[in-house]
């Protein structure tokens, strides 16, 4: 009798059990919303829930119809591109899934095109302020330790706590000092075992890191940079994930990731791409290899990952309303796959900008990536490169004691050098330069007290061809050496944690040397704002000599900068008859810095490593 009892009350739940088990499970949707009204009707869900392939798809919703639906290998994914034609309104549909068995009904909001600021893109009138989040400023305590991953401030390479919120209490601070546009380094979600603080292992592509913040405070963060004037580019990574992906525990398809079963290293030869002689196994190796053993290499030729990335960058111009984009390790992803996502962006928002992380040391690399190259067959469609060789040749020519020797092609004489080659490019205007970076040593040197280098340096950057990029920290004189680690030239700034002794986001935490620095920054980059001649004029430079000097002019209309620098140790005489075709009849000029004037119709002596920029009236 008490078998029968048991059977009784087993069977029911027997029954329950399998309708459960067979009832449509939906762990993720994403995008997580879209729009009406975008230029590109078409939509690509992602759907994802155990054996979800299994179920049939409704959308009853006007003006929106499937196109088709795709199953692959794993079916616990579903693939539904659907056609939002432009007669459709915001509102929300129901996305059916149905068994066989049960109906489940999943909500799917189309909102209204924004039309708050963004998108605005970036240019030469612009100057980028560089961030690593995790080592600016921590305003929100309660994010440090948000899972196993704690904070730890005496190890570099570990996680410091910094955050949005910090950035955005800062933003004054940033706007004080001239800047026009900020660039922090990725704010993805980085779950990764060893704390990923630098935020290039992403781990899921529409959320923000919880240590660094929510969507929310990222997007009010933008909102408040639109409001002070200044703009926010956000850093992407196509070439790889970080290991931690959520998609690493369950693969859409074998194909999702490049050499998946059999780990390869890629070999970093980036010059295979445009050598002619190349073998197609050295660019195999490149592509396909990954970037370390934590960052797994995407494969954007399967044609559902390639359209979920290109949504993804839409998603968050669309919804934080992002200004530019720099991708990182632009080389290293599948060429024709990130030309057409150039090229997608662009289609929908015009005035929108990306700058491709193309590490090359010297200019004609960079400018083959550039968009019609004449050199590059097929077109990149990507309008900014980073020059990286003017940063390595500004690394030297500042400090190139050679340059003082009467006939020597050193010194200064290797910046004309460079800029000499900008017929390689395509645009000159849209290039990314700076002094140094999150990868790179930085421009300053530990003890460095002679400000000399620091000043020709940065009139130069600010005052030369293209859009200037400045890493946080500079304005104080942070240093750091790339042997010593990349914790080292991403240190914390003093005073973004409440614990620091000093804080150098105020004078008083400043020393006279950091003051003197910043200061002459300022001065520059709040000129540089306003000043059209520099930031829109066209650009003539005349060959360094035997002084060791080198000159350039910003022309506009009847407008006329003179930048005057000397690379040598002593006092140089420049007669200024040699610079008539930029003089015209301007007999005088003031200096920016000092606000001495000078006249054009002798000679003008340049101090050693002086630099002057003469408006000339």
């Amino acid at each position: 009798m008490n078998k029968k009892i048991i059977l009784i009350f087993l069977f029911p739940f027997f029954i329950l059990d399998i309708l459960i088990a067979r009832e449509p499970y939906i762990d993720r949707i994403e995008p997580l919303f879209w729009w009406c009204g975008m230029k590109n009707p078409e939509l690509q869900i992602m759907v994802y829930g155990k054996d979800i392939a299994k179920s049939k798809i409704k959308i009853d919703y006007p003006n929106v119809r499937i196109k088709e639906v795709v199953n692959v290998e794993n079916s616990n994914y579903l693939f539904i591109y659907l056609e939002i034609e432009k007669e459709a309104t915001p509102g929300t549909m129901q996305i059916e899934f149905n068994d066989g068995k049960k109906t489940v009904k999943k909500a799917f909001e189309l909102k209204p095109r924004e039309t708050k600021p963004g998108a605005m893109g970036f240019s030469a009138k612009d100057v980028m302020y560089l961030i690593t989040p995790d080592r600016f400023s921590n305003a929100d305590t309660s994010n440090d330790n948000s899972d196993t991953v704690k904070v730890n401030r005496d190890r570099p390479n570990s996680r410091h706590g910094g955050d949005i919120r910090g950035i955005i209490d800062k933003l004054e601070y940033i706007d004080n000092l001239g800047f026009t546009t900020i660039w922090l380094n990725p704010v993805q979600e980085n779950r990764q075992q060893g704390g990923s603080y630098h935020g290039y292992a992403i781990t899921d592509f529409y959320q923000v890191d919880s240590r660094l913040g929510t969507n929310e405070e990222y997007c009010e963060l933008i909102d408040k940079a639109h409001t002070k004037g200044m703009k926010i580019v956000m850093d992407m990574i196509f070439n790889h994930c970080g290991s931690g992906h959520w998609w690493l525990r369950d693969l859409p398809s074998s194909d999702w990731l490049n050499n998946k079963d059999n780990f390869v290293q890629t070999n970093h030869y980036k010059w295979t791409l445009m050598d002619i002689h190349a073998s197609e196994s050295e660019k195999d190796v490149l592509i396909n290899g990954w970037f370390s053993r934590g960052m797994p290499d995407l494969n954007q030729r399967n044609r559902h990952l390639a359209t979920y990335l290109i949504q993804n960058s839409i998603w968050w111009i669309e919804y934080a309303r992002i200004d530019g984009i720099r991708q990182d390790t632009h080389p290293y992803a599948d060429y024709d796959f990130m030309s057409r996502w150039c090229k997608e962006i662009s289609g929908e928002y015009p005035d929108f900008n990306i700058v491709g992380e193309a590490w090359y040391p010297r200019i004609t690399a960079s400018a083959w990536w550039q968009q019609n190259s004449k050199n590059n067959k097929q077109n990149t469609n990507l309008k900014t490169v980073m020059d990286f060789d003017l940063s390595f040749t500004c690394e030297k020519a500042f400090t190139d004691e050679s340059a003082s020797r009467e006939g020597t092609e050193a010194g200064l004489f290797k910046l004309y050098e460079v800029i000499a080659q900008d017929y390689l490019f395509a645009d000159p205007d849209n290039i990314l330069i700076f002094l140094d970076n999150h990868d790179l040593g930085r421009f300053m040197k530990k003890d460095e007290t002679d400000l000399r280098r620091y000043k020709q340096a940065l009139s130069f950057l600010l005052t030369t061809r293209g859009i200037p990029q400045i890493y946080y920290g500079t304005e104080i004189l942070m240093y750091g050496e790339k042997k010593e680690g990349d914790g080292n030239i991403r240190k914390d700034f003093p005073g973004g944690w409440k614990e620091d002794l000093t804080n150098a986001f105020t004078p008083e935490g400043r020393s006279v040397l950091q003051n003197e620095a910043w200061n002459f920054m300022q001065k520059l980059l709040q000129w540089r704002k306003t000043n059209k001649t520099v930031t829109e004029g066209s650009l003539i430079h005349y060959t360094p000599d035997r002084t060791g000097c080198y000159v350039y002019a910003r022309i506009k209309d009847k407008d006329v900068v003179l930048i005057m620098l000397n690379g040598t140790n002593k006092e140089q005489s420049v007669s200024m008859k040699r610079f008539h075709e930029v003089l015209g009849n301007k007999t005088l000029g003031k200096d920016l810095l000092t606000g001495q004037s000078f006249s054009l119709t002798t000679s003008i002596n340049l101090p050693p490593r002086g630099v002057y920029i003469l408006e000339l009236q």
